[in-house]
């Protein structure tokens, strides 16, 4: 199987490092391009056996299933120009939240997907968020999940629930780093601990929690429990953090929506012109 990316910027780039260091595909079957080709040639220097394409029209022509990873107001211009190439036989994959497969599948012949990756992917690990066009064949089904489920979880998503899953698996990494660093700061400006060592103690936390929920032991209400000891000093940061969190996550998915609705209706507006 043959596969294309066109758009090597930060999930196309993590996309194909978690698909080659992942073993979900051989370097020699990717060709890859970008509107900037010194970015793909990065890659090539990474992975010798890439191949890189001139352009998208080169890349469509060659592969069996095409990756477009480019911002969403970028995706219908690069269909616009490879549809000539897409044969029933063949693969289209979207990337990108705002656009459906059901937009897509009224401009172009062959199967089509839309598959959200996470920056956790690059760690071969983490979610990516799965919705299959209407037409979309079942060898392309199983062949994307045999890919994709070496390099992270998939999952299958309704339409109304694409945002609300992109914002816990795709945006919840940048969200949580966040957190951490202002967790790590106020450490650092209430007691003698510098950043450095506050940074660090703070990753291993991250990586041994993750690897408990990863194993089984606890869940996240019983993980709270488990160090909430009752009177203890683990329950008063709770409070104060039940206290002064109020209503934080519910304005951040507002926020994320409504962005959201926007981008959907500069795309609407696009889709619908000649």
């Amino acid at each position: 199987m043959n596969v294309g990316i066109i758009g090597t910027g930060n999930m196309g780039r993590i996309l194909i490092e978690a698909f080659i260091e992942g073993k979900a595909i051989s370097p020699s079957s990717i060709m890859i391009t970008n509107r900037t080709i010194a970015k793909a040639l990065l890659l090539k220097d990474k992975y010798k056996d890439i191949k890189i394409g001139a352009n998208d029209i080169e890349v469509a022509a060659v592969s069996d299933v095409i990756f477009i990873c480019v911002k969403p107001l970028d995706v219908f211009k690069v269909i616009d120009r490879i549809n000539p190439l897409l044969t029933k036989e063949k693969c289209l994959i979207s990337i990108t939240s705002p656009i459906s497969t059901s937009q897509i599948e009224r401009k172009v012949p062959c199967s089509v997907m839309r598959i959200i990756p996470s920056i956790t992917n690059r760690a071969l690990a983490g979610v990516s968020l799965f919705t299959l066009g209407e037409n979309c064949s079942d060898y392309w089904k199983v062949e994307m999940e045999k890919i994709m489920s070496k390099v992270s979880v998939p999952i299958y998503i309704d339409d109304k629930l694409t945002r609300v899953a992109s914002d816990i698996v795709s945006c919840g990494p940048a969200f949580f780093s966040y957190l951490i660093q202002s967790f790590i700061k106020a450490a650092v400006k209430e007691t003698e601990i510098d950043e450095r060592t506050a940074t660090n103690l703070a990753s291993h936390m991250l990586v041994g929690m993750g690897e408990l929920l990863k194993q089984g032991h606890y869940t996240l209400p019983s993980l709270q429990e488990k160090v909430s000891v009752k009177g203890g000093i683990t329950g008063e940061g709770i409070k104060v953090m039940e206290k002064e969190l109020g209503d934080m996550f519910e304005h951040v998915f507002q926020a994320t929506h409504h962005k959201f609705q926007e981008d959907l209706e500069k795309v609407e507006l696009q889709f619908s012109q000649p």
